[in-house]
């Protein structure tokens, strides 16, 4: 005697199963724009007090930074915020992070080596 079954139920029988974010981070949706995380889309919030409060200028979101040494691109680094905060008189480049991985830190390093730009770390 054989079983039988449906194509649809054969599907969810080899379907694998959904994975979540690494590091349990939730999209989240503000002012119609998606962020990876609750914490960058409350940074963001906050940001754009300050922005109203006039302390910060120029803000930038999702910045691509091409990080070259001797004229070869090693890899590029995306800033989740840049902005000119006017009450310390600097660029500042933010990133949000649950969790500092090594790839990250050796790309802050390369942001210090190539751009003089100093990563911040909000979390």
């Amino acid at each position: 005697m054989t079983e039988h079954m449906s194509a649809k139920q054969y599907q969810a029988a080899i379907a694998k199963p959904k994975l979540g974010n690494k590091y349990k981070a939730q999209r989240t949706l503000l002012d119609g724009i998606c962020f990876d995380s609750k914490a960058e889309a409350a940074y963001y919030a906050s940001l754009k007090l300050r922005q109203r409060a006039g302390e910060v200028e120029h803000v930038e979101m999702q910045r691509s930074y091409a990080l070259t040494i001797n004229g070869v691109l090693v890899c590029t680094y995306r800033a989740d915020f840049v902005f000119w905060d006017v009450t310390m008189k600097r660029r500042r480049v933010i990133d949000v992070k649950g969790v500092v991985t090594p790839v990250f830190r050796i790309k802050q390093k390369l942001m210090k080596a190539c751009h003089g730009l100093e990563v911040e770390v909000v979390k």
